[in-house]
């Protein structure tokens, strides 16, 4: 008796888990856990860290707790050994033998209970009745299992974008300082700062990503610890699975609504690095090249190769290991730029070559970007030799070209609604979109041609005061 006397229940209880120790290892940290929910846990991390105290761990460094695994299984035996003393249960009212089922009341009853309290009652045998209700059970089962799919599903792709922001952050931070080696040491202090403002964003996403990869582990423990509770109920005699029915079925209604993946934290590349010298220059006084447009790689399809300053784009059929991300193209190959425009008058040349497929235009801000594109976009595209004019507001309508254009200039008036595309090396008008917007648009370019790169040209700037 000295389990139950000195060491309560709680004190013998896994701490993710929450039943009896089992085959229990002890961290340096001085924390216990079952060796199994140890590993388990630890398969979903980066490092072998404490559930509790979050200590850094080795698996060389769990030794298993002989001593709390003796009193565990001291405290399962004298457990054992009152529940087979009870095994014969009887009417707490009748002292007769449990036999029947009522479905009404959904009460175990004996012979004595049916003939009075539930005389016009439906009640089953009591195997009959556990078999059904076990087989109701099961549903709700399958359906927990299903949902700790789908926050594995999720949990792993947070995984894949928290490694992402610190590669990109790695990057980020080594294009920073080749711009910053070209202007010599006095440029040394506006180089720390903006680095240190990348360091800083890194720092919130990445915590933000923490904290979210946190509460799906949270989450996923506590359904794991209810399917597992559910099938010792399962697993459990019938009368003991009856009588804890209930609670069970309360337990396996979880209102967890399902994981959503994460908006907005990737860090913004644009941010930092687009029309970096430009910014640096308003400081300098000097005569730098400006990029009237910057892409933004966090909306590329995944097989679209941006260039270093975000200023180009190419096709590449091997694709790349990029992490799901809601404002991300998935099934066309487009990118936007990182800037959107709400008022005024915009112009930009893209330098096409000899690209045999390209699109350029404009899309509309609460577009879709996953699966096809139906509304919200205007623009020109060059397919097999055919320049075509489309929109979602109207079919598409073939435009005569004599001579394919190297460049492209996409000039956006949006007071005004009109959009127009041209030849600017000929000074030939190509095409222009009328249309009342009402909503922040984007630049888009798009392409599948693998040897030519599409180019957002740069534009002479001066810094009035």
């Amino acid at each position: 008796m000295a389990s139950s006397l000195f060491c309560p229940e709680e004190d013998l209880s896994c701490p993710v888990c929450r039943d009896i120790f089992t085959d229990p290892v002890l961290l340096r940290c001085s924390h216990s856990f079952c060796k199994a929910c140890l590993q388990e846990y630890w398969k979903h991390k980066e490092s072998l860290e404490c559930p509790v105290c979050r200590r850094r761990s080795s698996k060389l460094e769990s030794p298993c707790n002989l001593v709390l695994k003796n009193l565990c299984e001291s405290f399962l035996q004298e457990r054992g050994q009152r529940a087979s003393a009870g095994s014969e249960v009887l009417c707490s009212l009748h002292r007769e033998k449990l036999k029947l089922y009522c479905l009404q009341d959904k009460q175990i009853v004996c012979l004595v209970c049916q003939n009075r309290q539930h005389k016009n009652h439906d009640c089953r045998p009591i195997d009959e009745a556990a078999q059904d209700h076990k087989e109701e059970l099961q549903s709700a089962l399958k359906s927990l299992k299903m949902k700790l799919e789908v926050f594995y599903e999720v949990k792993k792709n947070c995984d894949q974008t928290a490694g992402h922001i610190k590669i990109q952050t790695q990057h980020t931070e080594w294009q920073i300082k080749e711009e910053f080696q070209k202007l010599h040491q006095f440029l040394q202090e506006e180089e720390e700062a903006r680095i240190a403002v990348l360091r800083e964003e890194e720092k919130q996403k990445s915590q933000v990503m923490k904290e979210e990869i946190e509460g799906l582990s949270t989450e996923i423990l506590t359904l794991s610890h209810t399917i597992r509770a559910i099938e010792e109920e399962l697993r459990a005699e019938d009368i003991s699975f009856l009588q804890n029915y209930k609670d069970t079925v309360k337990r396996a209604q979880s209102t967890l609504p399902d994981p959503q993946l994460v908006s907005g934290v990737l860090i913004d590349l644009a941010k930092h690095l687009g029309n970096l010298t430009f910014r640096v220059w308003e400081k300098m006084q000097d005569v730098v090249t400006y990029t009237p447009v910057t892409l933004d790689p966090n909306t590329a399809h995944p097989d679209l190769i941006l260039s270093q300053d975000l200023t180009s784009v190419r096709w590449s059929y091997e694709g790349q290991q990029l992490p799901d991300n809601p404002v991300r193209f998935d099934n066309v190959g487009l990118v936007l730029g990182s800037e959107g425009f709400n008022s005024g008058t915009h112009s930009w040349d893209v330098e096409v070559g000899d690209s045999k497929c390209w699109l350029l235009g404009v899309l509309a801000e609460s577009v879709q970007r996953k699966g096809d594109i139906e509304d919200g976009y205007w623009g020109i595209w060059l397919n097999n030799g055919t320049y075509i004019a489309h929109s979602s507001l109207e079919a598409g309508t073939a435009l005569t070209v004599r001579q394919n254009p190297q460049r492209i200039r996409v000039q956006l008036d949006w007071n005004r609604g009109k959009l127009s595309f041209s030849d600017p090396d000929r000074n030939a008008h190509l095409h222009t979109f009328t249309h009342t917007f009402t909503e922040r648009v984007f630049p888009y370019i798009g392409t599948n041609c693998t040897l030519q790169s599409m180019r957002i040209l740069p534009v002479k700037a001066s810094v009035t005061v």
